[in-house]
């Protein structure tokens, strides 16, 4: 993730095209451990109607007959049910998603660390080359109880220039997020939902056995948060634009952490 906004905005994750100048910032937890959210809160934001996936999902959590993707098909992950409700990452669509996006992005405490503020054509310049790409990064809305109130991007860490900065190994898989509503700050849904989708990157993706991030090391709620997630301490990384922690959930330590 890019600089920990403070409690309203995760750090942005890498852009495809300008993550080796910056990462993403990912969402900072607030004083509670909770990740960033906008003012709009979820009162007002675009519904989830239609946004559940339809193909035939087997246990792992691919669809049927879906050829292999490298993050294999989030579009196809089950839900989570958590103490906060149940959660499931839904991909963006341009058409649907922008305007609730951009306006996450105006949020004073979002755009300190996505530096994403401005017109909506500024947030598509940074979506686009994810959703026409490769499928290395697929930026999702996180929708609970029906309801879009975070932004999340899961990207393929192995391959992204993040790499370069720490011993990487094949299939880590990155987490980019921020909560959308002020509403939904400062109660510990960051901690609760960082850990669900931690847990939905290890069930959903065999290969991968740890789940990353590097929250910048000022930010002590996020790393906070990442911590009572399940996530361990591992290094100090002096990244482009930045100095972070980098946080780590191991598969081998999902029943201990």
């Amino acid at each position: 993730m890019r600089r920990h906004p403070g409690p309203a905005a995760a750090r942005r994750p890498p852009r495809p095209d300008r993550r080796a100048r910056r990462t993403p910032p990912s969402s900072a937890p607030d004083g509670n451990g909770d990740l960033p959210a906008t003012p709009s809160g979820r009162a007002g934001t675009a519904g989830a109607a239609g946004m559940a996936g339809t193909a035939a999902v087997r246990p792992g959590g691919t669809a049927r007959g879906a050829p292999r993707d490298l993050l294999d098909h989030v579009a196809a992950w089950r839900p989570a049910a958590t103490e906060a409700g149940t959660f499931r990452l839904v991909p963006v669509r341009l058409e649907r998603d922008l305007p609730l996006i951009s306006r996450w992005m105006n949020d004073p405490a979002v755009a300190a660390f996505w530096e994403l503020a401005g017109p909506t054509s500024v947030t598509e310049a940074h979506l686009r080359p994810q959703l026409d790409g490769d499928g290395r990064s697929v930026p999702c809305l996180g929708v609970l109880d029906g309801t879009p109130m975070s932004y999340w991007e899961i990207y393929r860490a192995d391959l992204d220039p993040l790499a370069r900065h720490y011993p990487v190994r094949p299939h880590d898989t990155g987490l980019h997020l921020l909560i959308g509503g002020v509403a939904d700050r400062g109660r510990g849904i960051g901690t609760t939902l960082l850990r669900a989708v931690a847990d939905l990157v290890l069930d959903h993706r065999p290969s991968c056995a740890r789940v990353v991030a590097e929250p910048d090391l000022r930010n002590t709620p996020s790393v906070s948060a990442f911590l009572s997630a399940g996530f361990r301490f591992a290094a100090e990384v002096d990244l482009p634009d930045k100095r972070a922690a980098l946080m780590i959930r191991d598969r081998a330590l999902r029943a201990v952490l």
